[in-house]
């Protein structure tokens, strides 16, 4: 069995932050302690001055394969996210063709285990007549299922009423959806086209993929699982109006209904679209700069639970087209972590608050079996951070597929230095070690 420890790490971990050294046997933490210098490793990391983060957990990802190939891959996404800190995550099952039968999510999944330097999940998807392979999923073995409450890349709008209560009431595990009300943002595009043409500007997305239209979604949503028991995760939350929907007067655990915010979301406003066009071209769409104040404050007093990306990669040539016509998403899991933590040196959050929501509240909201966490017993699943060693986004240091990013020519003050997945140093100083593969993410979920 591979030994390894890491020692004099500056240790971020439920609410704390102290020096320790890690003792990894395997795939576990097997000791955490103040000093294991004696103890005999095969390997040994030093991380003086340096802040060991528990692997980040991206509840919302699409990393286009199968069917779209030419936007990115299992392989490249999960290599870029490793190299950004993440360590696990969760794939949406808007790729092609759907994700809609048990058949192509097991396929997913043996993608992965061939392919994935992460450790990995993959949502089961819904559509108006799949029910029956829905109530099918393995609630163990898989984070959830996906509902489009408005269309989105892919297409897999749920718009059949019946069909959305059917899902509510009878779902065997959470529910995550994206809310926006497509009937009010048809309406929407038809007042522009009129206005302006097929040359919509991009700065109306936000008035296209309207407050109206994500509230509608969301509040229907909110009064289905409400109706009817149902463990609901709402994903990128755009809206102040929208928080009104979320409480923050109990603990995480005794949700039934909680939300997500994206990095973009809180890093971009409306005011962007001038300098970046089409490039911050997201659904839902980044809105106000009121907005974005309003979700960061959620994240703050816990309204909000988790901090995810919704990393959704396109070939540049694709976003450089017309409004209509460049696809909405973007790429950001390389570049999640050091953003966050470029906002910790903007004093807007503590490098405690990003642990709590990239990493332990998706770990207990999907009820992960041993992740997110710094303790013995666990997924050696870790991430060492130098907060001071700027570096700026360019082409060459890109590492997604599609080969752009929304941060080209920020410059960031932390750095991602080493990457360990499942116990194995996967990426070291912007160098990987692919000799083993991620994990299948497991749930410890009450069997009803």
């Amino acid at each position: 069995m591979n030994t390894t420890k890491i020692i004099n790490a500056n240790l971020i971990n439920e609410g704390d932050i102290k020096r320790a050294d890690i003792l990894i046997e395997g795939t576990f933490i097997s000791r955490i302690d103040t000093d294991l210098s004696s103890v005999t490793t095969d390997n040994t990391y030093d991380a003086q001055g340096k802040y060991l983060f528990p692997g980040l957990i991206d509840d919302q990802v699409h990393f286009r394969e199968p069917g779209l190939t030419h936007k990115a891959t299992i392989y490249s996404e999960a290599k870029a996210a490793v190299a950004g800190g993440i360590t696990s995550f969760m794939e949406m099952p808007n790729t092609v063709p759907n994700t809609l039968t048990q058949d192509l999510l097991q396929d997913k999944y043996d993608t992965a285990a061939q392919h994935s330097l992460a450790n990995y999940s993959f949502y089961m998807g819904v559509s108006n007549d799949n029910l029956e392979e829905v109530l099918r999923t393995n609630t163990q073995e898989v984070c959830g299922l996906k509902v489009f409450m408005g269309s989105s890349t892919g297409n897999m709008l749920v718009d059949n009423e019946q069909t959305l209560r059917n899902v509510f009431a009878q779902s065997p595990m959470l529910v995550a959806t994206h809310c926006e009300d497509e009937a009010t943002i048809r309406a929407n595009i038809q007042y522009f086209r009129e206005k302006y043409g097929e040359e919509v500007p991009i700065k109306c997305h936000p008035d296209i993929r309207s407050e109206e239209a994500c509230y509608k979604s969301s509040s229907l949503a909110v009064s289905l699982a409400q109706e009817f028991g149902t463990r609901l995760h709402v994903l990128h939350i755009s809206t102040a109006k929208e928080l009104s929907l979320f409480s923050n007067d109990i603990p995480l655990e005794e949700k039934h209904v909680t939300a997500e915010a994206c990095l973009h979301h809180l890093w971009f406003n409306n005011q962007a679209y001038e300098e970046k066009g089409t490039l911050i071209k997201w659904n839902p769409a980044v809105k106000t700069a009121q907005d974005q104040a309003a979700i960061l404050a959620a994240v703050l007093d816990n309204t909000i639970d988790v901090l995810a990306t919704d990393h959704a990669p396109h070939t540049l040539a694709e976003k450089q087209q017309t409004y209509f016509k460049a696809p909405s998403g973007g790429p950001l899991v390389q570049h999640n972590l050091v953003a966050l933590l470029e906002m910790y040196h903007q004093e807007k959050i503590t490098l405690e608050k990003i642990v709590e929501k990239a990493c332990h509240h998706p770990a207990q909201l999907f009820e992960v079996d041993r992740r997110g966490f710094i303790r013995e017993g666990y997924y050696a699943d870790l991430v060492l951070v130098n907060l001071n060693h700027p570096w700026t986004v360019q082409t060459d240091n890109i590492l997604y597929q599609c080969g752009w990013s929304p941060f080209e020519g920020t410059t960031f003050q932390a750095q991602v230095t080493h990457t360990f997945v499942s116990g194995h140093c996967a990426y070291a100083n912007g160098q990987f070690d692919e000799s083993q593969q991620g994990l299948r993410l497991q749930f410890k979920r009450k069997t009803t």
